[in-house]
Formats: C-alpha cells, structure tokens, sequence
C-alpha cells in the first residue's frame, strides 16, 4: 500500500504498471465458473462479464495491444475484438487466479472498499446510460462508447486500491470544502489529478487513440465524446439521489445530443417520477 504521495508522477504509473491490478471478485469468480465449461463459453458472453469491471476491461485492452501485430490496421477498441483476438482458452489461462479488491481492501481498509465500489457502481451506471444513448442515437460501434464511459474514472480506481489512505484524505477534503472540484482536492493531496495520471497511463498502456479521446473531457467535441462525458457527468450527479443541484443542466445537455425534451430525458434515466427532481 502507498501511505505517502510518491515523488512524481511517473513513480505512479510504474507502481500500477508493475502490479497485478485487482479486480472484482464477482468478476473472478464468474470467470472461474466459465472456465469450467470453456466448451459453451463465446467472445461475446465472456465480453459481457468483463464489461462489469473496469479494471477486468483495461488489463484485457493492455494485454491485447502488443499482440496484435504489424498486419492489423486498425486499433482493437472493443472487449469482444480483444477476446476473439486472443482466443477463449489463452484469454483462460492469461487471466485465471487474478487478485479480488475485495481481499486487498476489505479486511485491511474497509472505508477504502466501500470507497472504490461507490466508484466502480458509479463507472457501471455511466457505462451503461452511455451505451443507452449510443444504440439511441445509432452510434456505429456503441461498445466502444460504453468502455469509455466505464474507464473514465479508471486512475481514481486505481487509487483507491493502492493508496487507500490518500483517497480517503481527498475524500475527506472534498467533504470540508464542498466547492472544491475533485481534481483541485487531488493536486494537493498527491501533487497531480487522476485526469493526468489517466493520460498517462493510457499512452504507457498502449491503449487505443479512440478511447483516449473519448475519455478527455477536455476535447469532447465530438458527439461520442460528449455521449461519455454526460454519461459520466450524470452518474456523478445522481450517485446520491435526484436532488443535485447540477441535475437539470445534464437533462437539458443530454436532451441536446438525443434531441429530446428534458422531460424525455429524466424518463429515461429513470429519475423516479415522484421525486422532487421529476
């Protein structure tokens, strides 16, 4: 575990870079129930299972990218492109016996546990409200939209897992300082924000271009990136409920690129009908 801020950035990306990333214990363990019937298993019911767990989704996109070789022309972008490209019993044996975050936070830091899985449910939900709006609005490949969205907030994860006590400090100045935004509570805590440390990752990590660019707020232009950066923004927002102050700006944002009426939008997403916010 990581107790004080390391002296830089890099230092970061070469701890997550040199550890086996842990990853959900659903996610194992319905990995290990597959593997018993590897016979019955397809790329895509296998693509399913990873597309839960963000840090399942990103150790298969980093393991795929040096295999793909000269002759591919294109970037793997999608989980499923990656299974089928590694091959179902290889993908078995690559990622079988994986640590669980659950048996490296739960017992030691439970404050951090439930830390990271309010993150990770976050993620989930942003994953899933941008797969949504991509099938909405005919997106051509809604799988990648939907992994974006999922590892958004990939580093905040990751530290979470490796520096418990430091995410629980950002966390605790967020909380004194209701105005700060995250990145600003991060910089002082640990002298960078996760978005940096995202980047960074992402580039050491070989990740595809696409996916990078869906992932940087700061250049969300495009209708998919903005798909993902109000998929996030959303599932940031109503964490905690309906009633964020900052939820009627995402309705009529998101009614924007679905060309709905706010109205339209809350029904969608499920915004309970009796509640304050509806």
């Amino acid at each position: 575990m990581i107790e004080q801020p390391l002296p830089d950035i890099e230092s970061w990306v070469r701890v997550f870079s040199e550890s086996s990333l842990p990853i959900l214990r659903h996610t194992r363990r319905q990995i290990d129930e597959m593997a018993a019937h590897i016979d019955d298993v397809s790329a895509r019911e296998l693509a399913q299972v990873v597309l839960q767990d963000p840090i399942m989704s990103v150790r298969v996109l980093a393991y795929i990218q040096p295999l793909r070789g000269k002759s591919l022309q294109h970037d793997i972008t999608t989980i499923a492109s990656a299974i089928m490209m590694s091959g179902i019993e290889p993908f078995f044996h690559r990622f079988g016996d994986l640590p669980t975050i659950e048996a490296r936070l739960k017992d030691v830091a439970p404050q951090a546990w439930l830390g990271v899985m309010q993150v990770i449910r976050r993620a989930q939900r942003a994953a899933d409200y941008a797969w949504d709006w991509a099938v909405w609005r005919h997106d051509v490949n809604a799988e990648e939209v939907r992994l974006a969205a999922l590892l958004h907030d990939l580093a905040e994860i990751l530290g979470w897992c490796f520096a418990p006590r430091l995410a629980l400090d950002v966390m605790r100045l967020r909380r004194e300082n209701p105005t700060m935004r995250s990145a600003e509570a991060q910089r002082q805590v640990i002298g960078f924000s996760m978005h940096e440390l995202q980047q960074l990752l992402c580039r050491v990590w070989h990740l595809p271009d696409l996916l990078k660019d869906l992932m940087d707020d700061d250049h969300a232009t495009s209708p998919r990136a903005r798909n993902v950066t109000l998929a996030v923004r959303l599932a940031r927002h109503s964490a905690k409920g309906w009633s964020d102050p900052a939820l009627p700006d995402d309705y009529k944002e998101i009614g924007e690129l679905l060309h709905l009426l706010p109205e339209a939008v809350m029904q969608r997403v499920g915004v309970p009908a009796g509640s304050d916010a509806a």
